[in-house]
């Protein structure tokens, strides 16, 4: 796992980090709402006074694009830069990475890049400030970018992606609109679920990880959602994205992400969004194959029942309660009757056979699930 400095204000020591690694001219990847709000102040000023020189590339996009990544590398190459400051929530960060990969991988695409371990070389070095308690992307091993040409969503997935070093500072998310903390609690969450369910690849490491994740989540994300201000709630969150990203980065994600990630590369729907919506139509529809694991989960956060199928299913109504508390709705309007077949396809090249998930599906299992996302929506 990256080495981390975490609390509040620690944003402040990463210039002087940086210098201790060796480091004097970095390329920051964020986003314009982190500039326009002032976000980066504390970290601009640090840097400042501390003489390190940076170049700001806030072009991401909320699903970042390979024209994004192509920008990026663009900068990096003309100022010099010798390492990457990945700061935002999952669009930056993945960005970032890519443009890390594009930088080392000079004839290589992105898409070309997409895939299993593709890289395959040391990538500048990436030091991440996550202000957002959701993706994990700061201790993962993946870079989601999505094809401005075709809409297709996809992963380049490499050892070399996972940055050296996190910056874990409560104060970054504490301003966080209600509705943003909801969504990216509900990606960590999913990351943690679909890890924990799985067939096969973690060790008890992974397991015991999704586990505290799963925990600091039932006890924090709505704490988070209803008092922002509370700064105990907050790094709780980022601690339990920072572990629930370590978890799927050797346990995998599912079908969650299959399909989310297809919705936002057509659709643009936000990735926190898709997860909280799907992650408990997918649980249900894997039935008796996922019960006892979810059982478990429900017997860490202290959630009552008679048996395994009891408990599975008290943890997704859980799920399903607090998605309603935040306002997340229960299904998605976006999915369109002529997109379906493609939304399938892309789905299935994702997970299978890559994602060891419970139960395999084929098409007809997709085509259920998303019948089931539309009809939920159109019956609110």
């Amino acid at each position: 796992m990256p080495e981390t400095l975490t609390g509040a204000g620690s944003v402040k020591k990463l210039p002087k980090w940086v210098q201790e690694k060796g480091f004097s001219n970095v390329l920051i990847v964020t986003g314009k709402r982190h500039t326009k709000l002032g976000l980066l102040n504390d970290l601009q000023n640090a840097m400042h006074d501390a003489g390190v020189k940076y170049t700001i590339f806030d072009n991401v996009q909320p699903n970042p694009t390979d024209l994004n990544v192509q920008e990026g590398l663009a900068l990096f190459r003309e100022n010099d830069c010798q390492a990457i400051i990945a700061f935002g929530g999952g669009s930056p960060m993945d960005c970032a990475k890519a443009i890390g990969a594009a930088a080392v991988k000079t004839k290589k695409s992105v898409e070309q890049l997409q895939g299993l371990f593709r890289v395959l070389h040391r990538i500048p070095c990436i030091f991440a400030v996550p202000t957002t308690a959701g993706t994990g992307s700061e201790t993962t091993i993946a870079a989601v970018i999505t094809n401005a040409g075709t809409h297709h969503k996809a992963s380049i997935n490499d050892t070399s992606l996972m940055p050296k070093y996190a910056v874990l500072d409560p104060e970054l998310t504490a301003g966080l609109p209600p509705q943003v903390t909801a969504t990216t609690g509900m990606d960590a969450l999913c990351h943690a679920v679909e890890a924990y369910t799985n067939n096969t690849y973690n060790s008890k490491l992974e397991k015991d990880l999704a586990e505290k994740a799963v925990k600091l989540i039932y006890d924090n994300l709505y704490e988070a959602y209803c008092h922002g201000e509370d700064l105990e709630a907050r790094i709780n969150m980022q601690l339990a994205a920072f572990y629930a990203g370590r978890a799927f980065t050797r346990g995998c994600v599912g079908y969650v992400h299959a399909v989310g990630h297809t919705l936002g590369g057509l659709y643009g729907t936000a990735h926190g969004l898709a997860m909280a919506v799907i992650l408990p139509h997918v649980m249900r529809q894997f039935g008796t194959a996922a019960h006892k694991r979810l059982a478990r989960l429900a017997e860490t956060c202290g959630i009552q029942g008679r048996d395994n199928a009891e408990k599975a299913n008290a943890f997704i109504n859980w799920i399903e309660e607090i998605n309603s508390k935040m306002d997340i709705p229960a299904g998605l309007d976006v999915i369109r009757e002529d997109d379906v077949p493609q939304i399938i396809e892309w789905a299935m090249k994702e997970a299978n056979p890559l994602y060891p998930v419970p139960v395999i599906w084929g098409k007809e299992d997709f085509r259920k699930l998303l019948h089931a996302i539309r009809q939920v929506s159109a019956g609110k």
